[in-house]
């Protein structure tokens, strides 16, 4: 039973998150030869609070970028 964990920035919609994980069952099915049925796909989404590059938080480079 393979498990895929993936970590993602919030925001983004339903339908890009159900095909994130549509396609990436398909990789694994194809590449495994794995059953879809037993394929488990985690998603972790992230505050953008809680996201951070160079000691800046993705919230506080979106207020940056907003500002620019």
């Amino acid at each position: 039973m393979p498990i895929a964990k993936i970590h993602i920035l919030e925001g983004r919609s339903r339908e890009q998150k159900q095909e994130l994980i549509q396609e990436v069952t398909g990789a694994i099915n194809r590449s495994l030869g794995a059953n879809p049925e037993k394929i488990k796909v985690l998603l972790i989404e992230i505050p953008k609070d809680n996201w951070a590059t160079a000691g800046v938080t993705k919230s506080e480079e979106d207020n940056r970028a907003s500002l620019s």
